[in-house]
């Protein structure tokens, strides 16, 4: 029984590590095809004979994406709105998640309070009241119709209120002897002891507000506000007459419109694939510790 149970275990490692190799490769080779596209030169782009790996070497696309100002001012938005959105968020969902987390006797209303944010992750007012409220509070055209509205992910607060209340009561009443309030305890305890959950919180506020495009688009009239996924979603879905300018017809002899799009989808890519690598020994952590209790 124990020959044939490592026999049967082998095997099915070896078709889960298959299946699993097979899914990250159809999720890699698209992005590893957009960025050898973004390296061709313009005639071996046009032919469509670009694979895996650059055809005609060429960074001419890479510079003019670089000089392009209506990039440029996108990903500036977009960086913005990152570094608010990361802010205000994590501080938003620490101050959220740390009474929620006390017990009844310490919190008499937390029940109630826990079901009003969890009746938002149910149901929605919908779009339409949803911009009305931005429109109302002055908030259309500026960077913070991006940040506010999202500043607190309930799904987030969820993960961190069940994280803190993993942690050690013997810590909470140590502090207490000591003479620390609830200010003291929270951010010289609770918080430290939270690096692994706040780094995959990080992580998913980051990449959310990177890759957020559909509010800039309804909240954004002025191009020069878009953020960039927005902007990208304009020039990719979008018909794009500005790469048809004069400056741009004198280029196309080494680059054209899908080696700008191929080279601009790979920058827009390259800050959520460079920080990945340094959160992710806290991601799978994070989630785990932070979904043992209720």
């Amino acid at each position: 029984m124990a020959g044939k149970s490592s026999i049967s275990r082998k095997v099915f490692m070896v078709i889960n590590i298959f299946f699993f190799i097979c899914i990250g490769l159809l999720c890699l080779l698209p992005f590893v095809n957009i960025f050898a596209i973004s390296l061709s030169s313009s005639s071996a782009a046009a032919r469509g004979s670009v694979g895996l790996l650059p055809l005609e070497f060429s960074v001419k696309s890479y510079e003019y994406v670089i000089q392009k100002p209506d990039f440029i001012t996108a990903l500036l938005v977009s960086v913005k709105r990152v570094a608010l959105g990361l802010g205000i968020g994590l501080f938003l969902t620490i101050m959220t998640a740390y009474p929620l987390s006390k017990e009844k006797s310490n919190f008499r209303f937390r029940t109630v309070y826990v079901w009003y944010f969890v009746f938002t992750i149910l149901f929605g007012g919908g779009l339409i009241p949803f911009y009305m409220i931005v429109r109302n509070l002055g908030m259309i055209n500026t960077i913070w119709a991006l940040v506010i509205p999202s500043s607190l992910n309930v799904f987030n607060a969820v993960i961190l209120l069940n994280y803190f209340r993993g942690l050690p009561r013997e810590l909470e009443e140590s502090a207490f002897i000591d003479g620390a309030g609830h200010w003291t305890l929270l951010w010289k305890v609770y918080v430290p002891l939270s690096v692994p959950v706040l780094a995959t919180l990080t992580l998913f506020t980051v990449v959310g507000h990177w890759n957020s495009w559909f509010d800039g688009m309804i909240f954004m009239t002025k191009p020069s506000n878009f953020p960039l996924q927005t902007y990208m979603q304009s020039i990719i879905i979008q018909p794009n007459s500005k790469i048809l300018t004069k400056e741009a017809a004198l280029r196309f002899r080494v680059i054209n419109e899908r080696t700008v799009k191929s080279a601009q989808i790979f920058i827009g890519a390259l800050p959520v694939l460079m920080l990945y690598p340094f959160l992710q020994r806290y991601f799978i952590t994070g989630l785990v510790l932070g979904s043992v209790k209720e």
